[in-house]
């Protein structure tokens, strides 16, 4: 299928925010589409993304038959404003959402797609929204990260694989490892390890905590997307197995995993990339059709 690209400027708190609108070519034989994707950025990057990441998907995902949106965050990119973290831009991806049914009126749900603390960005819209245009979520990688996750993190995977490996040893009897260093390395993942990264009473709440709350209070289906050779996603992984409520949501009857084997945090080869794009408009597909929208071939 044919599609088409155009710029979209829409404003927010006086600032000029960009974005880009994929979408299939106009037909007067099939239907309007009702479901669209948002493409919700992560780290410093502009809605291009990392190896062309986001413009590649959007194009792939407009192709099957799904409008989809990207744009910059206040700050990022083409739009004004200052640089503000994921933490923050709750009221960024509310607009895009605004200005994205507005450039395609015939889209009346959507669902986020956020790799890494986008993914976390956008659980934490879902807590502060409770938006019920979002009929979805694609999460990949997701970002839960404090200094004790990391530690945990380095010494299951890190410190666990080095002792299995031929090099770490022969470096050790040859008198080539820093000991000493590597000795405090150690011991301070292992204090940051055991230490508690829970918020105190009076305190504001973790974003992991608002992360938990926006899937907890999120009513529709969930594609969870991991790398296996991403220490982000074993640290996802290890934190929600040692938190029961988040091994609850994890596990939950609608939310699909679907782990990629050999890929790295941004899936950056061929390989993964198509992965992640079949993936996303497979689940995609199937939710439309859980939604009871049409099945023809959608256009704006």
């Amino acid at each position: 299928m044919n599609i088409s690209e155009e710029a979209v400027v829409f404003g927010f708190a006086g600032e000029k925010l960009v974005g880009v609108l994929a979408r299939p070519e106009r037909s007067d034989d099939v239907a309007e589409s009702e479901l669209g994707m948002l493409v919700v950025v992560g780290g410093p990057q502009y809605r291009v993304g990392s190896h062309r990441q986001f413009l590649l998907l959007s194009r792939k995902v407009a192709a099957a038959g799904f409008p989809v949106f990207r744009f910059d965050y206040r700050g990022m990119g083409d739009s004004s404003g200052d640089k503000r973290d994921f933490e923050a831009v709750s009221d960024d991806i509310g607009a895009a959402v605004d200005a994205f049914l507005t450039a395609c009126p015939s889209v009346r749900k959507i669902i986020l797609w956020g790799l890494c603390d986008a993914a976390s960005a956008s659980l934490i819209y879902v807590d502060a929204s409770r938006d019920s245009r979002v009929a979805g979520l694609v999460l990949l990688n997701p970002w839960v990260r404090s200094e004790a996750t990391l530690a945990r993190t380095h010494i299951k995977h890190y410190y666990g694989n080095r002792l299995m490996q031929k090099e770490f040893w022969l470096k050790l009897l040859g008198g080539k490892l820093q000991v000493p260093r590597s000795i405090r390395g150690l011991l301070k993942s292992v204090l940051l390890a055991r230490s508690s990264a829970g918020p105190q009473d009076g305190e504001v709440r973790s974003f992991q905590v608002r992360m938990a709350a926006g899937w907890r209070a999120f009513s529709g289906d969930i594609l969870l997307i991991l790398s296996s050779q991403d220490y982000t996603a074993m640290e996802f992984l290890d934190y929600a197995a040692a938190h029961p409520e988040w091994s609850a949501l994890v596990g939950g009857e609608k939310v699909t995993r679907i782990d990629v084997s050999d890929a790295d945090h941004t899936f950056s080869d061929a390989q993964s990339r198509v992965a992640v794009e079949d993936a996303s408009i497979a689940w995609l597909a199937g939710l439309r059709a859980r939604l009871g929208m049409p099945i023809d071939e959608p256009h704006c």
